[in-house]
């Protein structure tokens, strides 16, 4: 790569990363306000693509966001899965005792509740969910141009994932475990798609569940200590589901081998 290219590639990523920062410290933190917040996070995605062409791809291919006939299943698949795991992870914490059933609402009550918060969870939970798959994979996979071997991207995206969540560090080791396992799981979506898409499902499905499941099974969460470590956990079931199924190049070599 030259070392104009370099520059560049540099600039893109200190300006993703500063816009996406600014909407958690500036806007979340500092202020207080959700409108500044969301208004940040939409510029990351906004100012994702004149930085793809000025890095000299077309746009949103830059972050391997192209959207190719397999981006709509490979979406919807991560966002069907994650918010399964997320149910199963809620159930099984409640029989350890990690979260507690709340008393639910009569069942018409959670069903318009549970349509009607839909369409706002849906954009509220996805903008965020794309803007930080742009910055700490997408960019990493494709934008850098640098050659990964699969297991060291995983390892770095997932490292910077960690690492991106700063306003949250302080939470200690726990919350650092649960955030490697999601950075892990969702690095690993990518290798294993050669798309973001993937990832950008898993990940805004989690996000979702999180504001949808109150209204499917109201609980609250009894064991601090605990309730990260199922969440890590479901994210390594996550890992175990995306390499049962075969890549796209082993699908290839698979029927290469069977054809006759």
């Amino acid at each position: 790569m030259a070392q104009s290219d370099r520059w560049r590639a540099a600039t893109a990523f200190a300006i993703l990363f500063v816009l996406y920062q600014a909407a958690e410290g500036i806007g979340g933190r500092l202020l207080g306000s959700f409108t500044v917040q969301a208004a940040l996070m939409v510029a990351v995605v906004v100012a994702a693509w004149p930085l793809g062409r000025w890095l000299g791809f077309r746009g949103y291919d830059a972050y391997a966001l192209e959207w190719r006939r397999s981006a709509g299943v490979l979406l919807a698949g991560g966002l069907a899965l994650a918010l399964l795991l997320k149910y199963v992870a809620v159930c099984i914490g409640m029989v350890f005792n990690v979260y507690a059933a709340l008393a639910p609402e009569s069942p018409r009550v959670a069903a318009v509740s549970f349509l009607s918060s839909i369409p706002w969870a849906l954009v509220a939970t996805f903008v965020p969910s794309v803007a930080e798959d742009i910055l700490t994979r997408g960019f990493l996979f494709r934008a850098s141009r640098i050659r990964w071997l699969p297991w060291i991207f995983v390892l770095a995206s997932a490292a910077f994932y960690v690492l991106n969540h700063v306003h949250r560090l302080g939470a200690g080791p726990a919350e650092w475990t649960m955030l490697l396992c999601f950075g892990l799981a969702y690095a690993t979506a990518v290798v294993r798609s050669g798309s973001l898409w993937l990832a950008v499902g898993l990940h805004w499905g989690w996000n979702l569940a999180n504001v949808l499941i109150g209204d499917i099974l109201p609980y609250q969460v009894i064991s601090t200590a605990w309730s990260p470590f199922l969440s890590a956990a479901a994210h390594l079931v996550m890992i175990g589901v995306l390499f049962a199924v075969p890549a796209p190049q082993e699908r290839d070599d698979l029927n290469a081998d069977t054809a006759v």
